[in-house]
């Protein structure tokens, strides 16, 4: 533009000479044109970014129960007599679960031969995920079922909770019995604590070899014992039914399309929910329209503008 206007300064000195020489040439409207163009697109960029703006707050109260899932991460659950292992599908559908959840606090406690918690109780429901996804059996450092050592540990976590929930529950995912401790003194513990243990046994009864992952998602060979026969696991259900009908809990064997979850969380809501917090919560609106639909007028606008002025 800045060039445009020397060249027709040096053709014509003056504007009336520029008016005969060049009609129309005029570089006012070319600037005003630029203007209307330029902002219009600077306001529609704004807008792409979608910005939010307060609308003053509102109390939000929140209700519902301490839950702890205590997870087996032994070996045995890569067994993929459920797809694509016993383990994946009980994080996926917990996952589903998890989503479910209004207002409830959930921890996870992780066993094998020892039950360590993998995540403290929270209403950070992203977070409880993210620690789900991360249990790997082949970073526990003993293996075995330890059943009781995960209700100990879950009773330790439920009773140690701030302002904690007047119905509590856990949720147990195994697929065996438990060799390493007295698991009926644990569910009873629970039960004096007011715990309901909810027990889900993921497997089959018919059982399956256990498979050694090869780290690219493939199977390098199944785990052996001493003579060389391959170990077969199988869903053994007698001690978690137990379990359950101590504490007055329910037991579901996993079935269909989510492993039972449904029967479990219809369970759960059940459950005496707690009011655990009332705070002022900001509510956001969206304000890209306040910039998006200017900036397209002033699109509009700028080409509408003329060149300059024109002979009639």
């Amino acid at each position: 533009l800045v060039l445009r206007r020397r060249a027709l300064a040096r053709l014509a000195p003056t504007p009336r000479l520029l008016e005969k020489i060049a009609p129309g040439a005029h570089p006012g409207g070319g600037v005003l044109r630029a203007a209307l163009t330029g902002t219009g697109l600077l306001l529609m960029a704004l807008a792409l970014l979608q910005p939010q703006v307060g609308m003053g707050k509102e109390k939000v109260q929140r209700r519902g129960i301490d839950l702890v899932v205590a997870i087996d991460a032994s070996r045995s659950m890569m067994a993929r007599d459920v797809l694509p292992s016993r383990l994946e599908r009980a994080r996926l559908e917990l996952g589903a679960l998890i989503d479910r959840l209004q207002g409830d606090r959930v921890g996870i406690v992780v066993f094998a031969g020892q039950a360590f918690v993998q995540c403290p109780l929270t209403s950070d429901y992203d977070a409880a995920k993210l620690f789900l996804r991360a249990i790997d059996p082949e970073a526990m450092p003993t293996q075995g079922t330890a059943i009781a050592a995960a209700l100990q540990t879950a009773g330790r976590m439920l009773q140690a909770a701030d302002r904690g929930a007047s119905s509590r529950a856990v949720l147990l995912l195994s697929d065996g019995e438990d060799h390493e401790g007295d698991v009926v003194a644990a569910a009873q513990a629970l039960r004096d604590q007011g715990v309901r243990v909810f027990a889900l046994g993921v497997g089959s009864q018919e059982g399956t070899p256990i498979p050694i992952p090869d780290g690219l998602g493939g199977v390098r060979g199944y785990l052996r014992d001493r003579a060389g026969n391959p170990v077969v696991t199988r869903l053994q259900e007698a001690q978690l039914r137990e379990v359950a009908a101590i504490t007055g809990g329910v037991y579901v064997a996993a079935r269909g399309g989510d492993l039972g979850m449904g029967e479990i969380h219809a369970a759960l809501e059940r459950l005496e929910k707690t009011e655990f917090e009332s705070f002022l919560a900001v509510r956001w609106a969206e304000a890209w329209h306040w910039l998006g639909f200017p900036g397209f007028a002033l699109l509009l606008l700028g080409a509408l503008v003329p060149e300059g002025r024109r002979r009639s």
